[in-house]
């Protein structure tokens, strides 16, 4: 390969166990953010500017693996789901718990609604939970009859449809929250391990197995399905276009694809282990991944040459600083702080 095509991406360390969750908070006023999961005895979930990969702060609380995690709309809050049986509220300025939502088995998924007042959870219970946050201690509302072990949970038409996966089925469900009840479900001959709302709503991103399909959010058809080169345990569609879309796995590369015509149009290698997640930035100027071997790649993208990036990097720390310095300055500054900071890729 030509060197000057070569992606060097920025390499955040921290982690002491493999990344399997990372999700990227909407634009604020503040920038954007990424958090990050991570299981084994790493129970602690990470906080990043999202644009560099700084290290901002550390939740601490979980006293087990962590298999999820997300940001509200405005990225002052944070939840995580736990195999502690828990699900963790988290003030994003400070890194303090604001509240521990109990279950009776691992908590596999959570997610925000996107008016921020509501906490959705999904795990090996088989049952949804959806939390009010605005009364953490009153019992949740259930959503049961899920067919197996919950997977991953989104939301979508504006907090009235919520979407699960299972661990050991195939399909997606979409559920009627006000309902409860299960209104279609999007065909798969595999679990799906990872589904996402695009950003305008109009499309649902799933991978199982070897394929990526796109589905109508809306009208529910299924819009494309492609074949992959080999297992895929997450897709991101990109935001802003839409005309193309990532996706990662077992063979530990990011691969890059055009969305009309399912053509890889690129393939960016750096991690040691197969890739357990992948998410395109709210701008879709950069995407993350997060892989068995500890660590989250951050990767331009748009094609650079070493001395671009060197430089792209440089710029972007400096004014960044000034960015996140309110987030910096309220947050407790956990053990691992020290270790988790951003550095300069040379092993794409």
């Amino acid at each position: 390969m030509d060197k000057k095509k070569v992606a060097v991406p920025l390499v955040c360390h921290g982690h002491s166990r493999p990344v399997v969750d990372l999700f990227y908070s909407p634009v604020t006023p503040d920038g954007f953010f990424l958090i990050s999961a991570s299981k084994g005895m790493d129970s602690t979930p990470m906080l990043r500017n999202g644009e560099t990969g700084d290290w901002i702060g550390t939740f601490e609380g979980h006293k087990g693996a962590v298999w999820s995690c997300s940001l509200d709309t405005n990225a002052l809050r944070a939840a995580s789901g736990s195999a502690d049986f828990t699900a963790k509220l988290w003030d994003a300025l400070t890194g303090d718990e604001l509240h521990s939502f109990e279950h009776k088995h691992i908590v596999r998924a959570c997610a925000f609604s996107e008016d921020t007042h509501f906490l959705l959870t999904g795990g090996v219970e088989k049952v949804l939970r959806i939390f009010d946050l605005n009364r953490p201690d009153a019992p949740p509302r259930e959503v049961e009859n899920s067919p197996g072990s919950i997977r991953t949970v989104a939301w979508l038409h504006s907090d009235q449809t919520i979407l699960s996966s299972c661990t050991d089925n195939g399909g997606v469900r979409l559920w009627d929250v006000r309902t409860g009840k299960i209104v279609q479900t999007l065909e798969t001959k595999l679990p799906v391990t990872s589904a996402e709302v695009s950003q305008d709503g109009r499309y649902i991103t799933t991978a199982d197995g070897t394929t990526v399909k796109f589905w109508d959010a809306n009208h529910y058809g299924l819009v494309k399905s492609y074949n992959m080169p080999c297992n895929m345990e997450s897709a991101s569609l990109e935001p802003k276009f839409g005309n193309k879309f990532i996706a990662g796995g077992e063979d530990m590369w990011i691969h890059v694809f055009d969305f009309n015509t399912g053509e890889e149009i690129g393939c960016n290698k750096g991690h040691h282990g197969p890739v357990h997640c992948v998410r395109f930035s709210p701008g879709g100027e950069s995407y993350a991944s997060g892989s068995e071997d500890g660590t989250i790649r951050i990767w331009q993208t748009g094609p650079q040459n070493h001395e671009e990036t060197d430089s792209f990097v440089s710029g972007k720390v400096k004014v960044a600083v000034d960015e996140v310095a309110r987030k910096v300055e309220g947050f407790h500054i956990g053990k691992e702080g020290k270790t988790a900071n951003k550095e300069k890729a040379t092993d794409g």
